[in-house]
């Protein structure tokens, strides 16, 4: 499914006594903050500075420099010593940075998407102190220069420092396994127990479905390729709790078993089979950890940058795009341009459907085609591919008690993490996300009533061979969550009496 937290830091200055609030971005520079707290301290903005905790301990001045609140404002004392020439030290520091950014176009084989945004803030920079018009121009054609070079590298990706796509050439291949008869058979099941095989060897397993599906043979997708894909697939899952590579490793495995339960290769082309299997390995890429709401809410840099329309969703399709136009991880190289175009459209509509945002909307469409549902037309089809991908996405409660349990811990760890950092923020918190008013049997109850249950009954109504072996699983475990609720209600009202009992004794 880039960093979750706020663009913005807030730190709390003690000026003669007196609090004075500071609001800067994480995008400036430490010399930005330092004329800053010149402003609020009320010295030339020149002046150097010392910046001293609680403890007397000395703070460093920069955009990661530690919160602090009110009650534990940072001392500012000015430091004498040598006066800095205003504008033409801020002239010579642009024209600095200017050359360091060149000089990086020659020396490093891969740019960085930093560069264009520092050359943005540069040339504000430049602009709202005020330099002579010959000033702005040199400058200008300095940046001129380098975007052109940037430019140039048609074939480049520029990536953050943080986002390492793609595996060296010389990184070691994950080792071959041999998968026995009954790991095969297994695999076609929605009951496979993903927890018992390690991330390489669920490697193997994706490798093996692409074959098994006649993927490989019938798009000619270089089996080499497909090997260093997965492995970037798997180094772009983050280890969150919940959303990480076992995560992308179940819901395609479901999609698998699900190809092979409903007949689906009777029913879509080729390449709907590839489209779908894709967008599952892909769907989640990079999650970090922290759902839409918190994006939105927090108004992080992923949120800002797709204008709050399923952010996280837009940044898997954005990642799994990238890799794809490394030549080491390009499944499709072979594919002829208009093909290559409906993989990506179909890949991004699918993994865009994911966004539980718009779960109503999506069920509804398909509700009003399921009565008279036309494999012929192609709107059908999407919509079908679209459910297909939702019910894998959120499918652990079709699996057995054993494997689907660990699953909800995970889920609530990482919504528990949120809302904690969410209750920190001053920002709005789920119900359902909050581990002081949620227990797993409510959580369970709700969600496998109201979502789940609907939804895969309507896909069964299209294919009623899933009762058995999806929904009805379903039910049990409703029912299971249901039992382990009034056992936990019974329990309470026991403790409540005995705690009202022991008062009253203690009263008396």
């Amino acid at each position: 499914m880039g960093s979750a937290s706020s663009s913005y830091r807030v730190i709390y200055l003690d000026v003669d006594g007196r609090i004075q609030k500071v609001v800067f971005s994480r995008f400036c520079s430490p010399c930005d903050i330092k004329e800053l707290f010149c402003s609020a301290v009320g010295v030339p903005r020149n002046t150097n500075l010392s910046l001293l905790d609680s403890s007397g301990a000395m703070v460093s001045i920069d955009p990661t420099m530690p919160y602090n609140t009110e009650r534990s404002p940072y001392r500012v004392v000015p430091v004498t010593g040598g006066q800095l020439a205003d504008k033409e030290e801020l002239f010579q520091n642009a024209l600095t940075q200017v050359a360091e950014q060149f000089s990086r176009v020659f020396k490093i084989n891969e740019l960085k998407t930093d560069v264009t945004n520092r050359l943005a803030m540069l040339e504000k920079r430049v602009e709202l102190e005020g330099m002579k018009v010959v000033e702005i121009e040199k400058c200008r054609s300095e940046i001129q220069k380098l975007r052109e070079e940037i430019a140039s590298q048609n074939n480049r990706t520029f990536l953050e420092d943080s986002k390492k796509l793609i595996p060296h050439r010389d990184v070691p291949l994950y080792p071959k396994y041999h998968l026995s008869k009954d790991t095969i058979e297994a695999l076609r099941l929605p009951t496979f127990d993903a927890w018992q095989w390690e991330p390489n060897e669920m490697l193997s397993c994706l490798e093996h479905m692409y074959h098994d599906l006649g993927l490989v043979k019938d798009f000619n997708i270089n089996p080499i390729t497909l090997k260093r894909w997965l492995l970037c697939i798997r180094e772009n899952y983050r280890n969150n709790p919940f959303h990480n590579f076992r995560h992308c490793f179940c819901v395609t495995q479901m999609m698998y078993s699900m190809i092979y339960l409903c007949n689906l290769q009777e029913k879509f082309t080729q390449l709907d089979i590839l489209i779908l299997m894709t967008a599952a390995v892909c769907h989640d890429l990079d999650h970090p950890g922290f759902n839409n709401t918190y994006q939105i809410n927090a108004r992080t840099e992923l949120a800002v940058r797709y204008n709050d329309l399923s952010p996280l969703e837009n940044h898997h399709c954005a990642v799994a795009f990238q890799i794809f136009s490394q030549p080491e991880c390009n499944i499709f190289s072979n594919f002829h341009p208009e093909a290559f175009k409906q993989i990506r459209q179909g890949t991004i509509t699918l993994i865009l459907a994911t966004d539980m945002g718009r779960h109503g909307e999506i069920i509804s469409s398909f509700k009003q085609k399921i009565d008279s549902f036309d494999y012929t037309d192609e709107e059908h089809i999407t919509c079908l591919k679209m459910v297909l991908i939702k019910c894998c996405d959120i499918s652990n409660e079709v699996r057995p008690m054993e494997v689907a349990e660990p699953w909800v811990d995970c889920l609530l760890e990482e919504y528990f993490t949120q809302s904690d950092r969410e209750k920190a923020e001053g920002l709005p918190v789920a119900p359902f996300m909050d581990r002081e008013k949620v227990t797993k049997p409510t959580a369970q109850i709700g969600f496998i009533t109201f979502v789940l249950i609907p939804m895969f009954e309507t896909v069964m109504k299209l294919f009623p061979q899933i009762e058995e072996v999806m929904v009805q699983p379903l039910r049990e475990s409703r029912d299971q969550y249901e039992e382990r609720k009034q056992t936990d209600e019974a329990v309470n009202k026991v403790q409540r009496k005995k705690t009202e009992t022991l008062t009253m004794e203690g009263e008396k």
